[in-house]
Formats: structure tokens, sequence, C-alpha cells
């Protein structure tokens, strides 16, 4: 069969997204911080946005007419000895002040109790500091891990051909303190043997916090003991040969095995526990970053209110500079006009993407209080199940939607602070109707808070008490459920001594 290149013509249907609607997509998604930097990008970008200040506007002409009007009532000083209208001065010598004038101030005793950045202050003046910090340098920031045990260095007996193999180690350390390569892999970089970094390596483990440098747990906790003077005492044996049946509890076995009685084997398990498994951990690098709702929901009355939270966020408007210049009758002629166009276009859809981004999250939020009321009133024992579909239909949107909305949104309640996802979980059938997982889990969490240390309950006693209040779910069920909000089995729980 040949070959040969033929024109067809052909009628298709098809989806096409175009670039506006790509991007109302992607603001629609966005949690509060990213949609906050894709804002200020437009700004950067786009001529034709301003941000709109009208209420900074409004208060910082009140403040200038504040000041004017403070101003006004100060007396201004004159260089000449006489008024305007050739009447002299009252001396200051008598005693006498003006109508509108106001008390000598004591400078002296002013300055006495005046300090300022430059320094102290005196009656006759400041004198500087010369050493003192700048504001800039004041600011707090937490120490890393990294500059702390570079700060040792100068205290360290090191050679000078040693100090490149140390830096080399000191930069390969992750965040909990660990060595991240290989000797070998230092070796290579350092140029030297294996024998020099290992050598090296004693003046790290020395280095404060104790365990810093380790490639793995046991080293780490090792090295804590070495420091502690319990090098060849049962727990070191027990963390360099028995740390599987620790993590497993498994006493009897590590007992029997080092030919000792249970209860020295719990006294040497209650020393493990003081040691530190992650020396970086106090130099943290994360900042904490506190959650800021994107809506509010209040009860006035016997009804919910919802507020979309705006505030911080840069209000967006078209330039009326630049609306007036296009409205011209010779805009045409403007050798910028195509460019100026194609971005007024582009301001216009995203400011009207925007509105409609606000508009989705209030619908969507207004429908989930609508199903969650029970909840808002009485807490977690009463969230209902729910999933997108339920929101979908009824606000008339497509799941997808939805689903974009609940994803990094945060909702202030009168039962606290949570994500929009929150209050979509499956259900289980009961007597007394549905029940959501997420209430299950609240049960299950609050059995085993309350549960004694030397004997925590297990999964079957959880399915009997969840029995009696008309849940019936299956012990893997619980499982999973424990396994979910992080809790470890009955027998991991069980504290011996």
């Amino acid at each position: 069969m040949g070959l040969e290149a033929k024109l067809v013509q052909k009628l298709s249907q098809s989806l096409l997204m175009t670039p506006q609607l790509q991007q109302a997509i992607k603001l629609l998604q966005l949690g509060r911080l990213e949609y906050k930097e894709a804002l200020e990008k437009e700004l950067l970008e786009n001529p034709i946005l301003e941000e709109s200040r009208e209420e900074a506007e409004a208060r910082s002409e009140s403040q200038s007419a504040a000041g004017a009007e403070a101003e006004s009532s100060i007396p201004v000083p004159s260089d000449n000895s006489s008024s305007d209208s050739g009447e002299d001065a009252t001396p200051a010598e008598e005693g006498q002040l003006a109508p509108n004038s106001q008390a000598p101030i004591a400078w002296e005793d002013y300055l006495e109790n005046f300090t300022d950045s430059r320094g102290a202050a005196t009656p006759k003046g400041f004198f500087d500091f010369e050493d003192k910090p700048s504001l800039e340098s004041t600011l707090t920031r937490s120490e890393t891990l990294h500059e702390y045990l570079v700060a040792q260095l100068r205290f360290a007996d090191v050679k000078r051909q040693d100090q490149s193999i140390l830096l080399n180690i000191l930069g390969n350390l992750d965040k909990d303190g660990y060595l991240c390569v290989t000797y070998t892999d230092i070796a290579e970089a350092c140029g030297c043997d294996v024998g020099d970094v290992e050598r090296v390596m004693g003046v790290v483990k020395a280095m404060d916090p104790p365990g810093v440098g380790a490639r793995d747990l046991s080293e780490c906790l090792l090295i804590q003991l070495e420091n502690m003077g319990l090098g060849s005492s049962l727990e070191a044996r027990i963390v360099s040969q028995h740390l599987d049946k620790l993590e497993k509890r498994k006493f009897d076995q590590i007992a029997k095995t080092e030919q000792v009685a249970v209860e020295e084997v719990y006294k040497a398990v209650t020393a493990i526990r003081n040691l530190e498994p992650r020396p970086g951990r106090q130099f943290g690098e994360e900042t904490v970053r506190y959650i800021i709702p994107d809506i509010y929901v209040y009860k006035v009355g016997g009804e919910y209110v919802i507020s979309l939270n705006e505030d911080g966020l840069p209000k967006l408007r078209v330039s009326p500079y630049y609306l007036d210049l296009l409205k011209r009758k010779d805009a045409e002629n403007l050798p910028n006009y195509e460019y100026l166009s194609g971005r007024l276009k582009a301001a216009s859809w995203l400011i009207k993407s925007i509105h409609q981004r606000q508009q989705t999250i209030y619908r969507v939020t207004e429908s989930i209080v609508k199903f969650q009321r029970e909840f808002l009133e009485h807490g977690i024992e009463r969230l209902r199940p729910l999933v997108l579909k339920d929101v979908a239909d009824d606000i008339g949107m497509h799941e997808s939607t939805v689903s974009r909305v609940t994803t990094n949104k945060y909702v202030h309640t009168p039962q606290g602070v949570f994500e929009l996802k929150y209050f979509f979980s499956n259900g289980i059938k009961t007597d007394g109707g549905d029940v959501s997982s997420a209430t299950i889990k609240d049960k299950i969490k609050n059995m085993i808070a309350a549960e004694p240390p030397a004997e925590p309950i297990s999964d079957q006693e959880i399915v009997d008490r969840l029995k009696a209040e008309n849940i019936e779910i299956a012990r893997r069920t619980v499982a999973k459920y424990r396994e979910n909000l992080g809790i470890l089995s009955s027998s991991k729980r069980k504290k011996l001594f």
C-alpha cells in the first residue's frame, strides 16, 4: 500500500481551556499565601493594574489635616525683633506670655531622661557608641546547627590540614545532626584517606550536642553513652546489639540473652529513654507559621453569618490614568496601544476571576454550614458524613470545582479553625443514623487517652465499647483509624515501669 498525502475535513467537538479559564481555575485552588503572591506578581507585571488605596489615602489625608492643624497652632519664632505692626515683642525676662503661647519647656530635664539609638543623652548633648549595633542587627534569628558547630571550631584542637575535612563533615550533616554521606565520600572529596576522616570524626563526636555526626540511631545513642562514661555498660550493649528487640519491647528476651534480671533491663531502658535520638532537634530552622483563616463563620442570633477574610490581601483595580488614556479619540495612534489594550483585557479578566473566586468560596462555605449546622452547635460528635457530590449538587457546580475550593482553605468557626476538607468524611450506618468517620476517630482518641498506662485497651475492647454506643465497626477498621491518628498498638503503649 503506497503512502500519499491527503487533505481531509473532519468535524468534531472538543473542550479547550483558554488561558483566561486556566488562570481562573489556578486562582481558585490557591491557598491564602500563594494567592497573595499571585496577586502581587500580577501587580508587578501588569502596568494597568494598581492596588486600591482609598482607605489608606483617606487615613493619610486625615492625618495630614490633623498635623497641619497642630502645626498652625504652634507659634513660629521670627528672626526680627519686632512684629509686622512695628510693636515691640514682650521680652521673656518679664515672664509674660502671649495669649496663644505655651509655657516654656524644661529642655534640660527632658534631655536627662531621653535616650535614642545614637547613645546616651545629657544636658550637654549626645555621645555616640561606635560599637553599638544597628536596629537591623538586633533582629532575632534562631541559630542553626551548622552555625553552632562552626562556632565551636575556635576552641577545638584541629590541625590545619584537617580543617577542610572537618568543614566537609559539618556541611554534610542533616537537620537532625546525622551524617548524610559515607566516610569514603568525604575522603574522595577532600583528597585524603578514610583513616584521616575517622580521626577527624573523633573531634566531631566530642562536640555539643552529644550524638552529632552519627550515621544511624545506634551510633548516636552510643556516642551519648560514651560521653556519660557508660561505653561498656548494659545500656550500651542493648543499644548496639538489641535495638530491634528494644523497639518491640521484648525485655524478657534481652534479659535472657544478657543473663541479667528483667528489672536491670527496665533500669537500663529508662536511662536509654533519657537520651536524645535527634541531637539537632533544638536547632530547628523552620519558623512557625500560624494559620490565617480564609473564611469566618459567626453566630449572630440564631443564624450563622459568613465573612470572607480579605485583610492583608491587595485589592486590585484598573488604573484610571491608563483607562482615560485608552479612551481618548487618538488612542489608536499611541505607540503602545496594542500592548496596553492587551494588558487592559488581562487586568479586567483577572479582577473578574477574583470576584468569581470569592463568590465560589462563599457559596461552598454556605453549603457546608447548612449541612454541618449540628457540628457548629455541638462539636465533633455531631459531625455529619459528607462528600463532595452533596455540596456540588446543592450549589449546582462540578465536584472538581468544590474540591479546588476546599483545598488549602481554612475556616474559623465557633468550634475552632478547620480546613474545609475536614468537613468531608465517609460515614458508617448505625441504628441512630450515619456517623462520620471523624467522629469515630475522636471517640477512639478519647478512649485511648483515658486508658490506664499499665493496662492499655486493645482494638477489640474499643470495638466492644463502640458497639455499646450502637456503632458497629470491624476491628481492622479500628486499627486503621488508630494508625491514621498516629497511635501505637496496645502492646507498644503499655508502660511496665
